[in-house]
């Protein structure tokens, strides 16, 4: 049997018509930027976060360098930021010109807030917080500190689409809300694409505008901005697969309940959820000392596993100039030598998710 780490296709079969309308229906609009469909998808989508404003994007990377910039953050200013995350997350802050301070992540794999006030000098202006892997993170104790020491806060929310602390949703306590809607995302487009949420009606009007060369209207430029555009057709793609979100997001959940009861393994530690959190399980990444291991394991018996992420931001090459060595975040460090995500997608068969479970219990 072979089972892929993730798979699209059964995704798209599942709402097959209602996508391939809707696709028609763009083509023969006759728009195909910033039209109707963007417009419905921004009101649509807002509504659903309970945010006030949403802006399309092109990617979810640039909708973390827009946000930073709206924020006119830049160079001489700090970002406090978890370690542990994707790069992009980092890139959004050091294509402004600021620069990353990392925090070591808690046992949910997400930002150690207790860590967060000690890290805080003269030159830090905002938090990026990461719901990594699709959990909510613990905005109570961050926004405590944001308030307290006047920061401005930025959520990435490339994995948590839906993912809830508190009963609010991620991206609606911070400045801004980050989404990508990559095609693997538990919202994804079947592009490039991403979104920014706001309560602020400045704060929206700003990305509206950089997100379009810095143009207020056609021709007059207010800023050097970015060609930063959702399209018509990823917009309208986005509509369908966001009117059966929940649906989707309950699938995954299930399919995460039955590893959490069906992995017995002592040598595997299941992700944890934190009280008042959501996990909406764009990952389900386990840890394992053995990693390499299990995944040659897993690999033998055609199931793929990956990981996310094998080297940490502070340690690529492109953020050498940042000064960090091996040992700087042992924490982070060592969570990139244990994580590894298994095989976790829509249309996953019952049969898929017990060969898995099989696999890695026998494991030794």
């Amino acid at each position: 049997m072979n089972i892929p780490q993730q798979r699209l296709d059964r995704g798209y079969e599942k709402y097959r018509e209602e996508y391939e309308a809707k696709a028609i229906e763009v083509l023969q609009s006759g728009w195909y930027v910033l039209g109707k469909q963007v417009e419905a998808f921004e009101n649509e989508f807002a509504a659903y976060a309970n945010a006030r404003y949403c802006r399309g994007l092109a990617s979810g990377l640039d909708a973390l360098q827009i946000a930073f910039r709206a924020l006119k953050i830049g160079p001489e200013d700090e970002v406090l930021v978890q370690g542990n995350t994707y790069i992009a997350s980092i890139m959004g802050i050091t294509m402004n010109g600021a620069t990353p301070v990392f925090i070591e992540p808690d046992e949910y794999d997400l930002i150690d807030a207790s860590r967060l006030e000690s890290a805080i000098t003269d030159r830090t202006k905002a938090i990026l917080v990461v719901h990594l892997y699709g959990q909510a993170s613990n905005m109570t104790s961050i926004m405590k500190v944001a308030k307290k020491y006047n920061l401005r806060v930025v959520e990435d929310c490339a994995q948590s689409h839906g993912a809830m602390w508190e009963e609010r949703q991620t991206g609606t306590f911070g400045d801004f809300g980050c989404f990508s809607f990559y095609p693997s995302k538990n919202l994804g487009a079947f592009g490039d694409g991403g979104a920014i949420i706001t309560n602020d009606a400045d704060l929206a009007d700003e990305v509206r505008i950089l997100r379009n060369y810095g143009s207020e209207k056609r021709y007059y430029n207010k800023y050097i901005g970015y060609n930063s555009r959702l399209d018509e057709i990823q917009a309208g793609l986005l509509r369908i697969k966001l009117s059966h979100l929940e649906e989707l997001t309950t699938e995954r959940k299930n399919i995460a309940k039955k590893y959490n009861e069906g992995i017995t393994n002592a040598l595997i530690k299941k992700p944890e959820v934190r009280t008042g959190a959501t996990h909406v399980y764009h990952q389900y990444v386990i840890h394992c000392e053995k990693r390499d291991e299990l995944r040659c394991l897993l690999a033998s018996q055609g199931i793929g596993a990956i990981i996310h992420y094998p080297i940490p931001p502070h340690m690529q090459e492109c953020y050498r100039y940042l000064g960090f060595k091996e040992g700087d975040y042992p924490i982070t460090e060592r969570y990139a030598k244990e994580v590894l995500s298994l095989p976790l997608y829509n249309g996953m068969t019952d049969n898929e998710i017990q060969t898995v479970i099989e696999v890695i219990n026998r494991f030794s």
